[in-house]
């Protein structure tokens, strides 16, 4: 038996305007999944439990099965992992986008341009990072390198408890003044912030992005702390040999931590450029070489909400369908039984622009249990239409591995 998990980050939306009042899910062409929704089971699922931020972070550990009560300890500890930093019980580790804010004189001032920096490469990013640990790094800080905007801040003998922080996809086109990290133990940090806008402002990879027509990397953006991970393994808890396929260093991380294989994929960027043809092909490479269950988590519909690209979103989830989903199914036809789950983690709306904490449509394909339910296509409103309604959502991945 094969388990195939297609996770389309951020695709649950709300009608919205500019697209008719429909959702981008409704105008999506996206035939592979409406005829595995008009044969399987459709319903909703609450992926982010009451009183938890709706973070991927939070959302990607239920759907696999992780209850984020119990082994959740922040988002930036998972993405530590990825990148290969080794932690000790008493470090702290924050998410360091790189971003591009407003040139006001004083810190406070500055409006949040955009959390990505126009979509730095790592390349560029890898230089500025290194910079800011050459000028910024000492024995409580150190910073490490990560993918295009998304990087790590480790704070030895850090204080978790007492910080706060806004994540910057949350804040886009607002004054930072609102939104400056809080708590009595903020004061070093919030420091770091302000001294990396000084240095990288007039660094020569910002000058060149500016002259090339493109927003600087002038700042960081500290936020997501957390502490150590430990996630029991996903072949222990659940008896099946698993790999990750995914751009970004979160669910990388998420892997490593629960001792799945995490595949690089080239080409894959996190937004809809990615290589979807090469992530296919890894599903399937993955399959071939005898795993039981893979996971390719794309996060194009979820960059498209936050820069409320809605035309990109809707594109996001076809060629999600055509390049992905269509090509790994009609290979998993060739065994006798296999099972496809399909879902997003979150909703990133339109209208908001950021996570809501809403349930979200799954969809459960298995080729054992075959039949025809009345729903035509995998939509928001379909998926309630139906009744099926799983609280939990960490108890979803059990019964999808029980089909």
């Amino acid at each position: 038996m094969k388990y195939f998990v297609m996770l389309c980050d951020g695709m649950a939306d709300e009608p919205y305007e500019a697209l008719g009042n429909k959702t981008p899910m409704e105008l999506a062409k996206k035939p592979t999944m409406d005829k595995l929704a008009s044969l399987g089971e459709v319903g909703m699922v609450k992926t982010v439990a009451d009183g938890l931020s709706p973070g991927s972070d939070v959302a990607n550990l239920s759907v696999l099965g992780y209850e984020p009560a119990v082994y959740y300890t922040g988002r930036s500890p998972l993405e530590a992992a990825s990148i290969g930093i080794d932690l000790k019980d008493t470090d702290v580790t924050l998410r360091c986008n790189l971003v591009t804010v407003s040139d006001e004189e004083n810190y406070c001032d500055k409006t949040m341009v955009d959390y990505c920096a126009d979509d730095i490469s790592t390349e560029e990013a890898k230089i500025l990072v290194e910079y800011l640990e050459e000028n910024l790094g000492d024995d409580i800080f150190t910073f490490y390198s990560g993918v295009a905007y998304r990087h790590c801040l480790v704070w030895k003998k850090g204080d978790k408890d007492n910080v706060s922080f806004t994540p910057p996809h949350d804040i886009t086109g607002r004054p930072v003044k609102d939104y400056l990290p809080k708590g009595s133990a903020v004061a070093p940090l919030f420091e770091l912030m302000k001294k990396s806008y000084d240095l990288l402002k007039n660094h020569p990879v910002n000058k060149k992005r500016e002259e090339e027509g493109k927003a600087p990397a002038n700042s960081i953006w500290l936020w997501g702390e957390g502490t150590k991970p430990i996630l029991d393994s996903f072949y222990k808890k659940f008896g099946k040999k698993g790999s990750m396929i995914s751009a970004v260093d979160l669910l990388k991380g998420i892997a490593i931590c629960a001792e799945m294989k995490s595949v690089d994929v080239d080409g894959a960027t996190g937004y809809i450029d990615t290589n979807f043809e090469g992530k296919a092909n890894a599903a399937i490479e993955e399959f071939k070489n005898g795993q039981d269950f893979v996971y390719v988590h794309v996060e194009a519909p979820d960059e498209c909400g936050h820069r409320g690209e809605y035309d990109n979103k809707v594109r996001a989830i076809e060629l999600i369908d055509e390049k992905i989903l269509t090509p790994v199914v009609d290979f998993l036809k060739g065994y006798d039984d296999f099972a496809v789950l399909v879902c997003p983690d979150h909703p990133t709306p339109l209208n908001i622009k950021t996570h809501s904490s809403n349930p979200v449509p799954y969809l459960i394909y298995s080729s054992k249990e075959e039949k025809e339910n009345g729903v035509k296509s995998f939509t928001e409103e379909n998926a309630k239409s139906t009744g099926e309604y799983i609280e939990k959502g960490f108890t979803m991945m059990n019964y999808f591995l029980s089909k």
